[in-house]
């Protein structure tokens, strides 16, 4: 085996995706090691797996920082020194054109807020590669900045659960059954300033039948995404011999 390569995870959720990785990284079969795993929920399911696999847990709660901001509003100091909102519009690509300037910057901004916590963990972790494993939070160019350091190398790898350019967004296997797709399939790409825009890194297909449920469709999505996503992190850590 190769040298192993440094990973860390964000997740929202049940964790599935993250168990797959977690499974490749104690068989051997990935040349990687996982140092921790943040969510922007508290108590869910998948930070359990990583406690379980010793590895180490965070929460930035996402829903109270925004409630909060929401309520009381928001002050400079509530901000990161270094957030430079113009800097931050001229570069996103995600939020909604038809939304106010009021809403834009309070979106970029109470982001801003919740990542900046994250990365004040983060950062002090020596990582090669940052895998979302079913993070379902925006990242913003401010996030994604300190992570993407070196022009043209990205670090932040996401799976999607279709493939893409096609159905980028949030219900990709919603959107491929709603449309009468026949061949459905995930894809893992790296993360750039769009909506699931970055370069695609690998994919996989299964067949959908006349009589395939939503449900259906689903399942057969999660068990070609517990194969990519470890093939995906190997392909990153070959390519960095």
């Amino acid at each position: 085996m190769a040298k192993k390569i440094n990973v860390g995870t964000l997740i929202s959720g049940g964790g599935t995706n993250l168990q797959a990785i977690i499974d490749a990284c104690l068989n051997n079969s990935i040349d990687a090691n996982i140092l921790f795993t943040g969510s922007d929920n508290p108590g869910v399911k998948g930070l359990d797996r990583a406690k379980k696999a010793n590895i180490d847990t965070f929460v930035v709660d996402y829903s109270q920082i925004i409630g909060s901001c929401k309520n009381k509003g928001i002050k400079e100091t509530d901000l990161p020194e270094d957030f430079n909102l113009d800097e931050i519009q001229s570069k996103q690509q995600l939020v909604d054109t038809t939304a106010s300037k009021e809403q834009a910057a309070f979106f970029l901004k109470t982001r801003a807020i919740a990542e900046r916590k994250f990365l004040d963990i983060i950062l002090a972790y020596d990582i090669d590669l940052f895998v979302l494993a079913g993070f379902m939070r925006v990242l913003t160019p401010y996030f994604i900045d300190k992570i993407n350091t070196e022009p043209g190398k990205y670090k932040i790898m996401n799976i999607h659960p279709a493939l893409l350019p096609s159905f980028p967004g949030t219900d990709g296997y919603g959107d491929t059954f709603s449309y009468g797709c026949k061949i459905g399939g995930c894809t893992v790409h790296f993360i750039d300033y769009g909506e699931d825009t970055g370069p695609i890194i690998g994919q996989k297909t299964f067949e959908i039948e006349d009589t395939d449920t939503l449900d259906d469709i689903k399942k057969k999505g999660l068990v070609k995404e517990w194969e990519l996503y470890p093939q995906c992190i190997q392909k990153f850590a070959d390519s960095l011999i």
